[in-house]
């Protein structure tokens, strides 16, 4: 087994990693190895192309990158996959020193999601017809997302045993099969209730089915055909803020921040493993704050 492939296995096993992840960082680690190997006499089979790189190579290569059009961010992000592999590779012996010591990159400026105000998401929870099962199921799972800042893959892969409406929580299993518990919220636990009693029963043939959410053939219904459902949805409601399958997630997160939530706390809610990933939401909320400012106030 070589070097890339003991990482990603010690990756899988030690973290849960999924396999977008560890595909990602395999795109990355084999890009750099034939980087390497494109400028040495050495091939694949000889380890010490990874081991021990020329000082600068690395330098060298995001420069070469740099100029062939690559934004700060890619580089970045390879240099988070790199920092990983030479720790890990340093920790079991492969290497005696990091490659990377000293290696900074200039910061990256994060890229703001876009963020429903709240009368906007009210619209949006209000466009399904909930006059038909149908639009019923579609609202629940939009108050889910918003109630409780899921992603659409954790909304649609939900069981009917994950739901304890009388506790008014969710259990929710994220990224790397981790399990959270999120409440409900009264708004939300009312329309699953509906749901649950009404119209599941309606959509589906065989009710005794795991999944919550059904689509063809009682099976889970997919991540693309619910990002299908929201964009309908925004359409029928007037939203013209660009959409995203984490749209009410992010809704979710900045508005609990605009009314004083804790950072952790929202950090434990979203299944966020650190809590840098969770703080781009307190620049979502500034910003939003200093455009309101700009919009409203006399001398804004």
């Amino acid at each position: 087994m070589d070097l890339i492939d003991a990482f990603l296995d010690a990756l899988w096993l030690e973290r849960g990693a999924s396999e977008h992840t560890l595909a990602a960082y395999r795109r990355d680690l084999e890009a750099w190895r034939d980087t390497l190997e494109a400028d040495s006499a050495q091939s694949a089979s000889d380890e010490s192309v990874l081991v021990a790189p020329p000082p600068g190579a690395l330098v060298s290569w995001f420069d070469a990158r740099r100029a062939e059009g690559y934004q700060l961010r890619s580089n970045a992000r390879l240099l988070s996959t790199l920092r990983s592999f030479y720790r890990w590779a340093r920790l079991y012996g492969h290497v005696a020193n990091d490659p990377l010591a000293g290696i900074r990159l200039p910061p990256v400026r994060p890229n703001l999601p876009n963020v429903l105000d709240e009368d906007e998401v009210e619209r949006l929870l209000a466009a399904p017809d909930t006059a038909t099962p149908l639009g019923v199921r579609d609202r629940t799972m939009l108050e889910l997302l918003y109630a409780c800042g899921l992603r659409v893959s954790e909304l649609v892969g939900l069981s009917v045993d994950a739901i304890n409406l009388r506790q008014g929580v969710v259990r929710v299993r994220g990224k790397g099969d981790k399990d959270r518990l999120v409440p409900l919220g009264e708004e939300a636990g009312h329309w699953l209730e509906r749901y649950i009693d009404t119209a599941r029963p309606a959509l589906m043939q065989d009710t005794t089915r795991a999944a919550l959410f059904p689509g063809r053939g009682d099976k889970s219904m997919t991540r693309q055909t619910f990002w299908y459902r929201i964009k309908a949805h925004a359409l029928r409601a007037g939203i013209d803020t660009p959409l995203s399958p984490h749209t009410l997630r992010h809704a979710f997160a900045t508005h609990l921040l605009n009314h004083g939530a804790n950072l952790r706390v929202v950090q434990l809610l979203l299944g966020h493993s650190d809590l840098s990933t969770t703080q781009i939401y307190t620049h979502v909320a500034q910003a939003r704050l200093e455009q309101l400012h700009a919009d409203h106030h006399p001398r804004g």
